[in-house]
């Protein structure tokens, strides 16, 4: 089996996946999510290198990605506040989609890079001993076979 080409991804409210959803042009995903400098987590100062981003990606309606607006709102060093930056930012850009409606999405693989980092749904099978893996980056969320949009973190 392989990865499927349009990954299903379940919309759950009030959890990691509760900013998905179709619109107008198509499909979104939307996140607060942070990235972490390699090898800063052992530093004492970890919490100036945790980096917190609002994203929104935007696909077709087939799943293929369209673009994507990837925010920086500060890091943990003033990790609330950077947060609340963040989640203001996506919801307005949230607010601001024809047609929204948040609900269950399916999308091809894909990634952009910002800072430094990897941000998208990526093939990450050769890190599971070639099984088939997908990864949506940085947010850790997991997709395997069955592909029933369900996700491991």
């Amino acid at each position: 089996m392989a990865i499927l080409e349009r990954v299903p991804i379940s919309y759950e409210p009030d959890y990691r996946t509760d900013t998905i959803g179709t619109y107008d042009g198509g499909q979104f995903f939307g996140s607060v999510t942070a990235t972490l400098e390699d090898g800063a987590g052992a530093n004492s100062d970890w919490y100036r290198f945790k980096r917190w981003y609002a994203v929104l990606h935007r696909f077709d309606h087939d799943g293929g990605h369209v673009d994507s607006q990837i925010w920086f709102a500060g890091t943990s060093e003033h990790e609330d506040a950077s947060i609340d930056r963040a989640q203001a930012r996506l919801a307005g850009w949230l607010d601001a989609l024809p047609g929204r409606v948040f609900g269950d999405i399916a999308i091809k693989l894909f990634n952009v890079e910002a800072d430094g980092h990897v941000f998208g749904l990526v093939d990450e099978s050769h890190l599971y001993d070639g099984q088939d893996h997908a990864e949506f980056l940085p947010d850790d969320l997991g997709f395997d076979p069955p592909w029933d949009g369900l996700y491991d973190t």
